[in-house]
């Protein structure tokens, strides 16, 4: 492992902090290997799982409740300029320029999970057609996946799981 590590440093030119990394071991592995590879390579154990860069290091089996952090971020924008009145103008640079940018970062890396994203939509749906952070019910003129569709051919040019599925896809091919 130590040669891998010093091999990468040689090829890509970058060297490693191992002072500095972390390291996080599961059970199944037996205290003497756990001991001798963080030793070996002189890294902190951890406990339990951190963020690095605003992203969760480790995914486990609840991937919902992992990303959950991404709709919450989308719902506290969203409540905090429910109470503005704002433009459809206002809502559309709103929308395009916040709220898909959130989960765009998250998504380039991960792929979330349906509900996640379906709850995402919904949302910034929501907060178009004006009722955002209330109660209030607003009447949907039009569907959502034409509100998707290209400026070019007569929608508003929101991204919708189609546009982040082909994202994701086109940086796993």
């Amino acid at each position: 492992m130590k040669h891998i590590v010093e091999t990468y440093e040689k090829a890509s030119g970058q060297a490693t902090r191992l002072p500095k990394s972390e390291v996080y071991y599961s059970q199944s592995v037996s205290s003497p290997v756990h001991d001798y590879i963080t030793s070996t390579f002189g890294v902190r154990v951890v406990m339990s799982t951190v963020k690095y860069l605003g992203l969760p290091s480790m995914i486990g089996r609840r991937k919902e409740a992992t990303f959950g952090f991404t709709k919450d971020r989308i719902w506290h924008k969203i409540n905090s300029w429910s109470s503005k009145c704002l433009s459809k103008v206002e809502r559309e640079v709103m929308i395009k320029s916040v709220l898909q940018s959130i989960p765009s970062y998250v998504m380039s890396i991960y792929l979330l999970p349906n509900k996640l994203v379906d709850a995402i939509e919904i949302m910034i749906n929501a907060f178009w057609w004006g009722h955002g952070g209330s109660t209030r019910r607003g009447m949907h003129w039009i569907s959502w996946e034409r509100l998707s569709v290209h400026n070019n051919y007569g929608g508003m040019g929101f991204k919708d799981r189609t546009y982040f599925n082909v994202v994701m896809l086109g940086k796993q091919g």
